[in-house]
């Protein structure tokens, strides 16, 4: 499940995302859902390519049997083995990065899967480029990368992610789909009732926000969903810490905070 956010401002861009993984054990022909809270869905990259960086949600693992399945953070290492020396466009990148991943899904996964697929945003700066830019994909079923705000500044999430649209749309993402249904609307009407209920949005001047408010942003985003879920009879897809990185184009990717590896704690009292 989990949620990934990305904000893309004047200053910057921003990345976060959950560190929970969801994956459905069968015992006995059920299905449980277990969760493990230290996953790495935040992606970042080694030089020549420590200006783009990326978050992923949606299918947690590409492989299908125990000893078979990876997360997308694990095949980071034989992703970069294959990239040029040089720096790379991020429209450039995010190809190449498409076609890894493409190319792992197919070995690895069945040709009749019609579940979500994996998906990943991309972020980052080109070289000389005033403004960062953002690309939004899914492996396999929309490979082909698009991006996000190409001429404005904005917001791209996904996952679970309702809460998240309900703070900034001001209205579940289900309510169109509902209304359409029930009262027989047509897709020139709903389109209507989607510029009205504009009115109900958060009203956030993405232009204007210091990087410091895109990551409180995006925080906000995450650590809501957590607590929200916390409180709810649903999937609580959405856990762990939350790892966050800015990119710039003067210093490219920094990581604000990010879940540490740990020993056991100790609780012994020092003696002076």
């Amino acid at each position: 499940m989990s949620l990934g956010v990305v904000v893309k401002g004047t200053e910057g861009i921003v990345l976060a995302a959950d560190s929970r993984v969801t994956l459905v054990a069968k015992r006995d022909g059920r299905e449980i859902p277990v969760n493990f809270d230290n996953a790495s869905k935040l992606l970042t990259f080694g030089k020549p390519n420590t200006y783009v960086g990326a978050v992923t949600y949606g299918a947690a693992v590409i492989g299908q049997t125990p000893n078979n399945i990876r997360t997308a953070y694990s095949f980071i290492p034989e992703f970069e083995a294959g990239l040029p020396k040089g720096r790379l466009s991020v429209k450039g990148f995010v190809k190449k990065f498409t076609d890894f991943f493409l190319e792992q899904w197919q070995n690895k996964m069945p040709n009749n899967y019609d579940g979500p697929g994996i998906t990943f945003i991309i972020g980052g700066f080109s070289e000389k480029s005033p403004y960062g830019s953002m690309y939004l994909l899914n492996i396999p079923n929309e490979p082909s990368p698009k991006e996000q705000s190409p001429d404005s500044f904005g917001i791209a999430w996904g996952g679970q992610s309702k809460l998240a649209s309900r703070l900034i749309h001001g209205y579940d993402p289900d309510l169109l789909k509902i209304v359409k249904s029930k009262l027989k609307l047509s897709d020139k009407q709903i389109e209507e009732l989607k510029g009205e209920l504009r009115q109900l949005s958060m009203g956030v001047p993405y232009p204007v926000l210091p990087l410091q408010d895109c990551i409180d942003l995006a925080v906000f985003l995450v650590k809501t969903t957590i607590e929200a879920q916390k409180l709810s009879i649903a999937i609580r897809g959405v856990g762990g810490a939350i790892d966050v990185a800015v990119i710039t184009g003067r210093h490219g990717l920094r990581i604000i905070q990010q879940k540490e590896l740990i020993g056991e704690k100790s609780t012994q009292i020092e003696r002076r």
